[in-house]
């Protein structure tokens, strides 16, 4: 699965990533720069606070009670496409995914 980083240099980095991978996993297992994943993925920590573009937000489920209490607490501004990318698996209709590290986090 194809999944896109906007750095915030504005650089664009594609990455490839398994079917049932977070955007976090892959995102660490790809060095991006700003996703940090402190807590492992288990949603506690919000230091994987990305992003995700307009055409591909109404792919992924939407947030649970729990990420929403978390986005409530990110560093970075919170805008209505932010999500954890620890709670967001890539799947089929995932693939091509782009996401935008905030600015504060890079």
């Amino acid at each position: 699965m194809k999944l896109t980083f906007i750095l915030k240099d504005g650089t664009r980095r594609e990455v490839e990533a398994e079917p049932g991978t977070t955007v976090m996993q892959a995102a660490i297992l790809n060095n991006i720069r700003g996703i940090d994943g402190e807590c492992g993925g288990c949603c506690s920590c919000a230091t994987c606070h990305v992003y995700v573009d307009q055409a591909c937000q109404s792919l992924a489920p939407p947030p649970d009670d729990t990420e929403q209490a978390m986005l409530e607490a990110v560093a970075a501004e919170r805008r209505p496409n932010s999500r954890l990318g620890c709670q967001i698996t890539l799947a089929g209709e995932l693939d091509g995914t782009v996401v935008q590290v905030p600015e504060s986090q890079g």
